[in-house]
């Protein structure tokens, strides 16, 4: 009897530290990192299903999330399967792993087909299980799906949403340019009736969409509202609101901005700087970018290489080559190693300056590296080599760029049908567009305008209006340039009345022209010496602000009468000297 009582209780101290071994493993799996932790954790799962009796489904769940954490959503469901078929049934918190992991995955119909099996198991679903589940429909672009789930819960109080519920949905309507929606969600949060609370996540999502809407200052009104409330501005808060400042040239605004953070205590990173320095640089200010790196250095935070490429892009673009290429040593100096977007932004750099063999020889160096030059690399030394004269090695780059490069996009047509065009070669330019067979290239005006302009200038007239027709035929809408362009052509074909009859019809179809289309038709008239035209055109581009520019002043003058008689011309030339023009200046 006491022999077996011994047995007994040496069993379930073995079993017991077994299971203690077994805790500790899957603990420093879930804790580890390293190359062979995947085939650990794939070992241990094997060695568990092997155990008699087999652990429980708990213990089982505790290791397939370590390949959920690690975002292997397939294996996690493959090891779930094989749990199940060694007859361990799944319980809650296992069928909700699996959920995520389907919805994950872009298969948010098996997630649903899970959750009623939950019911049909006996199970009441969570939150966290229709929290995945909206969240499963948001990955998957079904955004008004998940609010209609999201209202149901409410309506049926199948239970009470959280703040992760209204943070998914928010986001889910931000996500598909709903911001109004997803403000008045997040006023429905701030009011009485709403038991839970808008945390800073949920207003980061509003006041981050707002910005990229171009309604900063409604963003700027939002942010005071939860400070107001008493809910402490996080750093991805003021990153946005400087990124929205940025856009609108309110840089000032936004350096105030980042001093006002430190003095809540709330410290800027590398990225929020980078905002401020990529700003500076766009507009030119690159002396005001460098006093940005120097700040961010003097916080102790290092610069990075999305810094030092904004500082590139901002001396190419004041053509200060040499500048930018000391940014590179800088870089070199501190062990920073330029990626593809540095060293296509100084490519770029060298083509704007004709130096075209050092954008070359670069474009070669960056692949010996063992870089691959992506759709701008390619786009920019592409518009290098028509814009230096070397057509016929731009269209081999291309050549090469749909061998064994990226998909040109549809900036890269453009530069690649307006430097033929440019170059005499407007039928291949057009056979070429003929054979593309994506819809969005074959209908972008852009692309239109290049081609029609190209007819024009290379004589081909009458194609150029073929081209403007298709236009029309395909349901485009042409844009201000094609109107311009168009009434240049049917001006050199001496048709005016069509040229002045398509003036007013872009006015009809909401397209108003602007100064270029106004002084090509002025241009045009007083060529032709009418005059009369003319002076009824002139008068309506001054009433509307725009100024003639220096060829229509050039053709002005030369047809104004001598002193002494009345021109209606010598009266709009006087006129001109005083008139006020919409940019402000006279």
């Amino acid at each position: 009897m006491n022999r077996t009582r011994r047995i007994g209780l040496g069993y379930y101290s073995t079993a017991s530290h077994s299971t203690s071994h077994l805790n500790q493993r899957i603990l420093h799996l879930k804790n580890g990192s390293g190359p062979t932790k995947v085939n650990d954790a794939l070992q241990l799962f094997d060695e568990m299903l092997q155990r008699q009796p087999p652990p429980s489904i708990i213990k089982f769940t505790q290791l397939i999330s370590v390949f959920v954490k690690d975002k292997q959503y397939s294996t996690a469901l493959s090891l779930f399967k094989k749990v199940n078929l060694m007859g361990i049934p799944s319980d809650l918190y296992a069928m909700n792993i699996s959920i995520n992991c389907h919805c994950r995955l872009n298969q948010v119909a098996y997630g649903f087909a899970l959750l009623a099996t939950l019911f049909k198991q006996g199970y009441s679903p969570t939150l966290s299980t229709y929290n995945t589940l909206i969240n499963g429909l948001v990955l998957a672009d079904r955004v008004f799906e998940a609010v209609e789930l999201f209202k149901k819960l409410l309506r049926e109080k199948v239970c009470e949403p959280d703040q992760i519920t209204f943070g998914i949905v928010i986001n889910g309507l931000c996500k598909v340019g709903h911001t109004s929606k997803a403000l008045e969600l997040l006023r429905f949060m701030e009011s009485v009736s709403c038991k839970c609370k808008p945390y800073v996540e949920q207003y980061n999502a509003v006041i981050d969409s707002l910005c990229k809407d171009k309604m900063v200052d409604r963003a700027l009104e939002l942010f005071a509202i939860m400070t107001q409330k008493g809910v402490i501005a996080s750093v991805i808060t003021y990153n946005s609101l400087i990124h929205g400042l940025c856009n609108f040239s309110r840089e000032t605004e936004a350096a105030q901005m980042l001093r006002d953070m430190e003095g809540e205590g709330v410290y800027p990173r590398v990225d929020t700087f980078n905002i401020l320095v990529d700003s500076f640089c766009k507009k030119g200010s690159v002396k005001d970018a460098e006093l940005a790196v120097q700040a961010m250095v003097r916080r102790g935070l290092h610069p990075d290489v999305i810094t030092y490429s904004a500082l590139i892009d901002g001396y190419c673009l004041r053509g200060e080559i040499d500048e930018a290429e000391k940014v590179i040593d800088r870089m070199m100096e501190r062990d920073i190693v330029p990626n593809i977007i540095t060293y296509s932004r100084l490519i770029d750099g060298y083509c704007k300056k004709k130096r075209i063999h050092k954008a070359w020889r670069l474009f070669q160096e960056i692949q010996d590296k063992g870089l691959i030059p992506d759709v701008v690399t390619y786009s920019s030394m592409l518009q290098g080599l028509f814009e230096s004269g070397n057509p016929a090695a731009a269209r081999e780059l291309f050549n090469t760029m749909q061998e064994k490069g990226p998909a040109p996009n549809i900036c890269t047509y453009r530069i690649l049908f307006h430097g033929m065009c440019k170059n005499s070669q407007c039928s291949d330019a057009l056979a070429l567009f003929r054979s593309l067979e994506s819809k969005e290239l074959m209908e972008d005006v852009w692309l239109y305008n290049i081609l029609i302009d190209g007819c024009s200038k290379c004589g081909n007239r009458s194609l150029a209006m073929d081209l403007f027709d298709e236009i029309c035929l395909k349901g485009l809408k042409p844009n201000v340039r094609t109107y311009t362009v168009m009434i240049n052509v049917f001006c050199q074909e001496g048709l005016f009345g069509k040229a002045k009859e398509l003036l007013r019809k872009m006015e009809e179809n909401g397209c108003l022209p602007n100064s270029v289309t106004y002084n090509v038709l002025v241009q045009e008239l007083l060529k032709k010496n009418e005059c009369q035209e003319a002076e009824i055109f002139l008068e309506e581009m001054i009433n509307r602000g725009f100024m003639p520019d220096h060829a229509t002043f050039e053709n002005l003058l030369v047809r104004i009468p001598n002193v002494g008689k009345d021109s209606r011309l010598r009266t709009i030339v006087l006129k001109l000297t005083s008139v006020e023009r919409k940019d402000g200046r006279t």
